[in-house]
C-alpha cells in the first residue's frame, strides 16, 4: 500500500509539473511553486535520521558477527567473496550508467541549497581523512565517511569482547535501530506529499526531460543487473562450482519468484534453504550460516543500483564526479550496501551517505522513491541470486573436514 501512495505521489507531482510546463497555467504554476516547502521538510527528515540509522545498523551487523577470527573457514571465505563482488557491481552499475546518459536529455536541477562539491584529494589525503581525530565532530559536521569508518572498527572491536558484554552492546544497538527504523516508517508515511512537493517544482521547469531521464535509469538498472549476472555470478558458478547457468536458475525459481514479487530476500530463506540443498546440493551447514548471513548483509543488486543512482543524481544536479571521487562513491556504497535496514525501498533512503560523500543534493532521493518499485523488484531478485552463489561456491570450496568440522554459529537478525 505504502509504494502505491508512494507512486502517486510521483504520478500527480509529474502530471502537475508537466501540466505547468506545457500549458504555462499559472494555478499549476503556482501549486507546483507553494509545494516545494513540503519537499524540503520530507528530505530534512530524512537527513535527520538517516545518519543515526546507517551508523547503529552498521554496528549491529558487523558486531554481531563475534571475534572475525572465530568465523572459521566458511565465514572467512563468504565474506571474502562479499568483498571481491560488491566492488565489482557497484563499479558495472556507475559505468552502465554513464553511459546510459548519452540517451538522456542534457537537463539540470536547481537546488536551493548552495552545492559543495569536495576538493580532489591525493589517496594519501583520502585515506588520512578516513580516521577522524574527533568522532563526534565528523557526525555535527555531516562527514559521514570517516563516521563509517570509526563505527565500523568500533563494532569489530566490540566483537572480540566476551559474549555477554558483546551481546548487551549489540542489544542497546538493536533497540536505538528499531527505534529509528520506527521514525523511518513515520517519514515515509508523509512520502507522496513530500515527494510531490519535489517532483512538481522540477517537473514544472525541465518537462518532458525529467521523465525520459527517470525512463533512461530504469532501463540502465535493469542491463546493468543483467551484466552482473552474465558477467560476474554465473561465470563464477560455472569456473568454480562447475555448475551450468541453466541448472542453478532453474533450481532457484521459487525463491527468486519469492524475492522478485515482495521484494524482500529474507522471506525467501525458507525456500532458498530448501533449494540450495536439494536442487544444487549445498551441504545444510554451509547453507544454515550463508543464506541466512546474505539476506542480513549482502544485497550486490542495491550496490548496482546505489551506484548507478549517484551517477544519475550528479549527472542531474551537475556535479561533476571526478576519479577522485569514485574511491569515495564505491567504499560509502560497499560499506552502506552491507548494512540496508529492514524498511521499505531502504537502498534508497541509505543512499544519503554515498551522496553527501561527493556532494550531490539529498533531495534527489526523492525521484528514486518515486519511481523504486520497479528497480526494487529486479534488485532483489538479483540480490537473492548472489546470496545463494555464495553458499553454492563456498560449498564447492570447501573439504568435508571444513564442513563437519566444529565452527561457532553465526546469528542474523533476517532484514530486507
Amino acid at each position: 500500500m505504502l509504494n502505491k501512495t508512494i507512486a502517486l505521489g510521483l504520478f500527480l507531482g509529474l502530471a502537475v509539473g508537466l501540466g505547468a510546463a506545457i500549458s504555462g497555467n499559472p494555478i499549476l504554476h503556482a501549486i507546483a511553486r507553494e509545494s516545494a516547502p513540503f519537499g524540503k521538510l520530507f528530505i530534512n527528515a530524512i537527513k535527520m535520521v538517516v545518519i543515526p540509522l546507517v551508523v547503529s545498523v552498521i554496528f549491529v551487523s558487523i558486531a554481531r558477527l563475534g571475534d572475525p577470527r572465530k568465523l572459521g573457514k566458511i565465514g572467512g571465505l563468504t565474506l571474502g567473496f562479499y568483498l571481491v563482488t560488491l566492488i565489482p557491481a557497484i563499479a558495472i552499475g556507475m559505468a552502465v550508467m554513464a553511459a546510459g546518459l548519452r540517451f538522456a536529455p542534457n537537463v539540470e536541477l536547481p537546488t536551493a541549497d548552495p552545492l559543495t562539491i569536495p576538493v580532489l584529494r591525493s589517496v594519501p589525503d583520502f585515506i588520512i581523512g578516513l580516521v577522524p581525530s574527533n568522532p563526534f565532530a565528523a557526525a555535527a559536521e555531516g562527514t559521514i565517511l570517516p563516521l563509517i569508518v570509526f563505527t565500523a572498527l568500533l563494532a569489530a572491536a566490540s566483537g572480540t569482547l566476551p559474549k555477554e558484554r558483546r551481546e548487551r552492546m549489540v542489544t542497546g544497538a538493536e533497540d536505538i535501530s528499531a527505534a529509528l527504523i520506527k521514525m523511518v516508517w513515520w517519514i515515509l508515511y508523509t512520502a507522496p506529499i513530500g515527494i510531490f512537493g519535489l517532483i512538481a517544482p522540477a517537473t514544472a521547469l525541465l518537462g518532458w526531460g525529467l521523465i525520459q531521464n527517470l525512463g533512461v535509469f530504469i532501463i540502465c538498472i535493469f542491463v546493468g543487473l543483467t551484466i552482473l549476472m552474465l558477467a560476474v555470478f554465473l561465470p563464477l558458478l560455472w569456473l568454480i562450482a562447475k555448475m551450468r547457468p541453466v541448472k542453478f536458475l532453474k533450481g532457484t525459481m521459487g525463491a527468486t519468484s519469492i524475492a522478485f514479487s515482495t521484494t524482500s530476500t529474507a522471506t525467501a530463506i525458507p525456500v532458498s534453504l530448501e533449494e540450495a540443498t536439494k536442487n544444487l546440493d549445498v551441504s545444510e551447514t554451509v547453507a544454515d550460516l550463508v543464506i541466512p548471513l546474505g539476506a542480513s548483509m549482502y544485497r550486490p543488486g542495491s550496490a548496482l543500483f546505489q551506484g548507478a543512482a549517484i551517477v544519475f543524481l550528479a549527472h542531474l544536479y551537475g556535479v561533476p564526479i571526478t576519479m577522485g571521487a569514485v574511491g569515495a562513491v564505491i567504499f560509502a556504497t560497499f560499506l552502506v550496501s552491507l548494512t540496508v535496514a529492514p524498511v521499505p525501498s531502504s537502498g534508497v533512503v541509505t543512499m544519503a551517505p554515498a551522496l553527501e560523500a561527493v556532494g550531490v543534493p539529498v533531495a534527489g532521493l526523492a525521484f528514486m522513491l518515486g519511481i523504486d518499485r520497479i528497480p526494487d523488484m529486479m534488485r532483489s531478485t538479483v540480490n537473492l541470486l548472489g546470496q545463494i552463489s555464495t553458499a553454492v561456491i563456498v560449498d564447492m570450496r570447501l573439504s568435508d573436514e571444513d564442513i563437519e568440522g566444529p565452527s561457532e554459529s553465526v546469528e542474523m537478525n533476517s532484514t530486507l
